[in-house]
């Protein structure tokens, strides 16, 4: 490889982006195409980038295996960073197996860490966990702190193998946002105190703003509390202690009703949780029938009909919830009595509405398509698209591009973290 190519290479990893371009811009050959579009990529100019990439992959020889998988795990980072979802997974994981059959343990644990991005993106928490848990474990003794999701706020020894800062960093955002998601708030902060020292040690401006961005997350307002008619905002260390604590709490980001020692999920029945919440909102005061009524079935006047459904649904209600809390009736309704909690509460998300969730996303301040949308959501297209419309003409989202580049965005919910209203597992019944 000649002196070119090599200090092109070197003020890449050192976050030069200029520094790449002045080496390599004209110039045609493979290694020159990949720096370039590695480089297009971190500027912004993923289209670019994405050609430069292809390009450089084809002009590789069938004995430069190693260069073309390089190549691919390039690509599929811009393809996680514009919100492609859509791309082929099994194509990284090809590289990947390639750049391991090689020795390349460097840029192997970088797709690794892009797969395990991925399923943290769309919300399967348990095969990012275990993802996780296999890389650290097939590493060298000290490469990756193995107290991670144990909450200790020590450093990492220092590293057995070369990794450089700027991967190390990004392992720990990774463990980070797996215990942010899990509600693990030590763990979370202990990860990203590591992701700022190595983020420091890489001098790479964006890697640091990135773990300060993930910093502000922890202190930020990321849900409300309401209980007995007052309302309080709550930091996720606050939400942690609130769903260990011994009250009944009916939990409107996972519609889930849970106390310390069990919880119900009602995610598959959203009449069964309106009235849930309904009542834990009045607590320990009881709600009439007809207020039930428009709260579950949205009906402006009750009549016979409707309160014959509401004794089916409020039967319903009872047996799902029967070891947490008895739903008694009263003279003119229906009161929540908790089973062992001496307090019931609601934790409502800081934005509601029927397309809380996809705000959420496009809160991170990424562009994202309407299918990426539906992959990480879980929804078919159609209903996302339906979901986007409305909300561009609620003016909450914007959108530019045309046709398979039409990209969708909005301005991140002031005072707020939406880290609750993305998706996640949910405690079986």
């Amino acid at each position: 490889m000649d002196s070119l190519i090599t200090a092109a290479g070197r003020a890449l990893a050192a976050g030069d982006l200029l520094g790449v371009l002045k080496r390599v811009a004209l110039r045609d050959d493979p290694p020159a195409l990949a720096l370039r579009g590695i480089a297009m990529a971190r500027l912004g100019d993923f289209g670019r980038a994405k050609m430069l990439l292809q390009r450089a992959a084809r002009g590789f020889g069938p004995k430069e295996a190693v260069a073309r998988a390089r190549c691919v795990v390039a690509e599929a980072e811009i393809a996680l960073v514009s919100r492609d979802l859509g791309w082929p997974a099994k194509t990284l994981e090809a590289a990947r197996t390639t750049l391991e059959k090689h020795g390349d343990l460097v840029n192997a644990a970088h797709a690794r860490h892009l797969e395990i991005r991925r399923l943290l993106l769309i919300g399967q928490l348990d095969e990012a966990e275990r993802a996780l848990a296999a890389l650290e474990a097939a590493a060298p003794s000290g490469v990756f702190a193995k107290s991670a999701r144990a909450g200790s706020a020590r450093r990492a020894p220092a590293p057995a193998a070369p990794l450089p800062p700027a991967l190390r960093a990004a392992h720990e955002l990774l463990v980070a946002g797996v215990a942010v998601r899990r509600l693990r708030t030590k763990a979370a902060h202990a990860a990203l105190t590591r992701a700022e020292h190595a983020a420091r040690d890489a001098d790479i401006p964006a890697l640091t703003a990135e773990v300060e961005s993930a910093f502000d997350a922890l202190n930020t307002p990321a849900a409300r509390l309401m209980a007995r008619g007052e309302e309080r905002l709550l930091l996720l260390a606050d939400v942690e202690k609130l769903l260990a604590s011994k009250a009944l709490v009916v939990d409107a980001c996972r519609h889930v009703v849970r106390d310390a020692d069990s919880a119900v999920s009602l995610a598959r029945r959203p009449v069964l949780f309106a009235l849930a919440r309904a009542l834990a909102e009045a607590w320990p005061g009881d709600v009439s029938r007809d207020a039930l009524v428009a709260r579950a079935f949205r009906a402006k006047r009750a009549d016979e009909s409707h309160r014959a459904r509401l004794r089916v649904e409020i039967g319903r209600l009872r047996a799902a919830l029967r070891m947490l809390a008895g739903v008694n009736a009263t003279a003119r309704g229906f009161a929540l009595a908790p089973q062992r909690a001496r307090e019931v509460v609601v934790l409502a998300p800081p934005v509601e509405g029927p397309h809380a969730a996809v705000i959420a996303f496009l809160a991170d301040g990424e562009s994202w398509s309407s299918s990426a949308l539906a992959v990480a959501l879980g929804s078919s297209p159609r209903t996302v698209q339906r979901a986007l419309d409305q909300l561009a003409a609620a003016g909450k989202v914007q959108s530019f591009g045309r046709a398979r580049a039409l990209r969708w965005v909005s301005p991140p919910l002031p005072g707020f973290t939406t880290t609750l209203l993305l998706p996640g597992p949910l405690p079986s019944d």
